[in-house]
């Protein structure tokens, strides 16, 4: 696993582990900086036309994926010195040591395998680093369950095929590398039978066949397909099949990698930001440590320092919750499923070791300062025992300072602001861009066999989320099987929400044009003063007769905001307007009370005249299992205030909303 943009870069101070560092660093990377052929975009054939081979060094040697026998001993050094208290943190997290694992044929409770998978990587690493005999029993007596679950994953949904196959072609291909010469021979067949079974699976479900479409950018096509290159670096040399699972997977992984927004802003939200990314950067690791190909220079990669520095609350454990991430409110309030999961040491597990590694990679400051900002907070990671391997300990973090406090994601046309990087400051948001980025339109037609699969970007074109004085004062509702307009802080037309609402992807029906056209047309920034101007009418389907929603949003730089809404339509149409809260809404004659006890936000509705305002719970469809996500309990997430206007073919709504201290 690459460490440091080098492998296991060094810096001054550290003496003779500094020369170790070089030695083992020198001439294993290529170039940072982007070419033209990175940037071009090649035709699938061209992609599984590529020929893949391992270093010549690491042909028939053990481990090699992520790491090399003679870096294991640089990184014990690591675990005794500049990582120890994160090591010991991460040996912690290990219940292998004091639990066994589910027996075969494995648990169907939701991403119980993919535990599974995690606690044999870790272990196995453990081993690795620690050489105490009684990790590489818990890995062994792990690995070996696994290997006999069926199916890897649901037997109701994709089975052998989907998460949990990628989850597992992981971790066991990893602790197959990794304790190699501590398996006996009969367990490495064993193992690798598995193995190939299970690859060939995923390897078919992912394969290019006439008609098939392939969604590159959703997480269940790069998760399985990140797993089986890691598999397959493994087994190369050793299994028939292994060189072309590995050309497969770096195909998706490729696409993954150039199709996803340059801008940094992942278009699932921060629950998938926190699930998924990941996958994307153990194949960048696994593949460059073990090929020698550097496929790491992306934007998304090098800007995502900015989609977790301002999408993490000045509070450091609340998010703006765009998309389809968590409970909304219940999760706020410390309750519901999800905070047990997102939560488990009461602060946000973020991931932010993944800004460890971005930050080496690219010997970044910044990226280091919004992981050491992470750690701050005490956040949390999947995988703690990969800090180990991201960390670099001689990268001095930039000051958060450097960091503007206005971004603007302009390709997926996302805009934030708070007024300082402290716990105190106020932060808003705005989300007005295509599911998934402007630069999707042009690319979708140079790439046939791309499907877009953009459920997890909710229909919330036109909306905003404010925190003020520690306190998230108006913002979304979380995961729904059935997102909807309504949920979000943006208007309906008639009571339709935008795209096709009533399925999970609302997207499919909506001519990509139209999307295209969703934009954020303007952010002015003038002192702490903040204007941002929207245009949302090709979010909604035809059939809704909206010809112009332009949404203006303002901060005075102190305490208020003033929404502006204007609105077309080809015939005269009621329109209906959300404000929602996460506690109940108090009515006080011509103003509305949001948040509570203050701080709290108060909205005064000062246009139209005449539209009929009402307070209602904000009901949704929760998600159901995997693969009826539809088909979830209905579930109460908040309140909102509604304003219905009478019908007119040209509408102006105008709210003020002031933060009250």
């Amino acid at each position: 696993m690459l460490v440091n943009g080098n492998r296991f870069g060094h810096r001054r101070g550290f003496g003779a582990f500094a020369v170790a560092l070089a030695v083992l660093a020198a001439g294993l990377v290529g170039s940072a900086a982007p070419t033209a052929a990175q940037e071009s975009i090649p035709t699938f054939a061209q992609l599984l036309a590529h020929k893949v081979s391992l270093k010549p060094a690491l042909v028939g040697v053990h481990p090699r994926v992520f790491v090399t026998t003679a870096e294991l001993a640089v990184l014990r050094q690591r675990a005794r010195t500049t990582h120890k208290a994160e090591w010991q943190r991460a040996l912690a997290t290990l219940v292998s040591l004091t639990q066994a694992p589910p027996p075969p044929p494995g648990s169907q409770d939701r991403r119980a395998q993919n535990n599974v998978a995690l606690q044999i990587a870790g272990t196995s690493f453990a081993y690795a680093i620690e050489q105490d005999p009684k990790y590489l029993a818990a890995a062994k007596t792990w690995t070996l369950a696994a290997i006999d679950y069926e199916p890897w994953g649901y037997t109701f949904n994709k089975p052998n095929t989907d998460l949990a196959a990628g989850h597992l072609l992981y971790a066991i291909g990893w602790a197959y590398d990794l304790l190699y010469s501590e398996f006996t021979p009969d367990e490495r067949a064993r193992i690798r039978k598995s193995l190939e079974r299970h690859a060939d699976l995923v390897y078919d479900a992912f394969a290019p066949k006439s008609g098939r479409g392939l969604s590159f950018t959703q997480n269940h096509d790069f998760i399985p397909t990140s797993g089986l290159a890691v598999t397959a670096l493994a087994l190369m040399g050793e299994s028939p099949n292994a060189e072309k699972w590995a050309v497969l997977a770096r195909a998706h992984n490729h696409r993954a990698g150039q199709l996803l927004s340059p801008d940094g802003f992942y278009y699932e939200g921060m629950e998938y930001w926190i699930f998924s990314t990941p996958w994307l950067v153990r194949f960048l690791d696994a593949w460059e440590h073990s090929t020698g190909e550097n496929l790491w220079d992306r934007g998304q990669f090098r800007n995502w320092k900015y989609m977790i520095a301002h999408i993490i609350m000045p509070d450091g454990q609340t998010v703006f919750d765009f998309g389809d991430i968590w409970q909304g409110p219940l999760t706020r309030a410390k309750q519901g499923e999800d905070y047990a999961r997102e939560y488990p040491t009461g602060t946000l597990k973020s991931n932010f070791n993944l800004l460890y590694r971005v930050a080496a990679r690219f010997q970044d400051p910044q990226a280091q300062a919004v992981a050491e900002r992470c750690a701050g907070f005490g956040h949390t990671n999947q995988e703690e025992w990969l800090t180990l391997l991201w960390r670099d300990p001689g990268l001095k973090a930039a000051p958060m300072s450097e960091i503007p406090l206005a971004h603007h994601f302009e390709d997926s046309g996302v805009a934030f602001y708070r007024t300082s990087w402290d716990a105190s400051a106020t932060a808003f948001a705005l989300k007005a861009g295509p599911p998934e980025g402007h630069r999707t339109t042009k690319l979708l037609a140079t790439i046939p066999e791309w499907r877009l699969s953009s459920g997890h970007a909710h229909p919330d074109a036109g909306s905003f989320i404010i925190w003020a004085n520690g306190k998230y004062l108006s913002g979304d509702t979380g995961y729904a099987g059935q997102p909807q307009a309504r949920h979000h802080n943006t208007i309906t037309i008639g009571g339709q929400g935008q795209g096709d609402e009533g399925d999970h992807d609302v997207w499919p029906k909506v001519d990509q044009t139209a999307l295209d056209s969703i934009r954020i047309s303007a952010m002015h920034v003038d002192g702490a003063r903040v204007r941002i101007e929207a245009e949302a009418a090709g979010a909604y389907l035809p059939s809704a007769g909206l010809v112009r929603f332009h949404r203006t949003f303002e901060f005075d730089g102190k305490d208020g905001f003033v929404v502006d809404d204007a609105i077309e339509t080809r015939q005269a149409t009621p329109i209906q307007w959300f404000l929602h809260s996460d506690v109940p809404i108090e009515s006080r004659g011509g103003t509305f009370l949001l948040g509570g006890t203050a701080p709290s936000l108060v909205a005064t509705m000062t246009s139209p005249k005449d539209g009929r305002t009402s307070v209602e719970k904000t009901q949704l469809t929760a998600p159901g299992r995997p693969g009826s996500i539809t088909e979830g309990p209905e579930e109460q997430r908040g309140y909102h205030l509604k304003l219905e206007t009478p019908a007119a073919a040209t509408t102006t709504i105008r709210a003020e909303l002031k933060v009250v201290k």
